[in-house]
C-alpha cells in the first residue's frame, strides 16, 4: 500500500502574520476577564456547584445483611474477572453449608478501578464508593481486608448503565 503525502505551498508573496498574531492575542487577553475554575482543594471542598460525578470510582465497600455479616458467598467470581488480580478470596463454609469468605483482601495499589468486581458479583456484595481521599502513610493501609471492606460508610457508585449509553 502506498503512502500518500500531502505537499503545502507555502504563499509565495510576503505575508504579514501580524493579523493572526492580534488574533491570537485577543482570545488570550479575553480569558484574563473570565471567573476562575481553579478551586483550592484542601482548603474549598465543597463549592456551590461543585459535585463528584456519580460514576466515579473510588476506594471499595463491602455491604453486610441485618446481623453485620458480609454478603459475600465467596463464589470466586471477582478474582476471576479482576484485570489487576488484587483481590485475594479464601472460601470457606459453615456447619449448615452456607459460603463466607475466611480471607477476603483487595489491593488498592494494584487496583486499576474498574468496576468488573461490581458488576460481577451475584449478591450485589462488593462495590465501588465514591470516596477519595484515601492517602495513607503506610503501605500495608492499602490493603483493604473484609473487616475494613464492611466499615466502609461512603455512598456507592453508579456505575455505566447499558440502557443508558449517553449518561443522561
Amino acid at each position: 500500500m502506498a503512502i500518500g503525502v500531502k505537499v503545502v505551498k507555502r504563499p509565495d508573496s510576503d505575508v504579514s502574520y501580524l493579523r493572526a498574531t492580534l488574533k491570537g492575542m485577543a482570545l488570550t487577553f479575553s480569558h484574563l476577564f473570565r471567573g476562575k475554575v481553579t478551586m483550592e482543594y484542601p482548603e474549598e471542598k465543597s463549592e456551590p456547584g461543585w459535585t463528584i460525578s456519580p460514576r466515579w470510582r473510588g476506594t471499595h465497600r463491602m455491604l453486610t445483611d441485618e446481623q453485620g455479616r458480609a454478603k459475600c458467598v465467596a463464589c470466586g467470581l471477582c478474582p476471576q474477572i479482576c484485570p489487576a488480580n488484587c483481590i485475594k478470596l479464601v472460601p470457606g463454609e459453615d456447619e449448615e453449608g452456607h459460603r463466607y469468605p475466611l480471607i477476603y483482601e483487595i489491593d488498592e495499589f494494584r487496583c486499576i478501578f474498574c468496576g468488573y468486581c461490581q458488576e460481577v458479583c451475584p449478591e450485589e456484595a462488593i462495590h465501588v464508593g465514591v470516596h477519595y481521599e484515601n492517602s495513607e502513610y503506610e503501605r500495608e493501609r492499602f490493603v483493604y481486608d473484609l473487616e475494613r471492606l464492611c466499615a466502609q460508610t461512603h455512598p456507592v457508585s453508579t456505575l455505566w448503565d447499558p440502557s443508558d449509553p449517553k449518561g443522561e
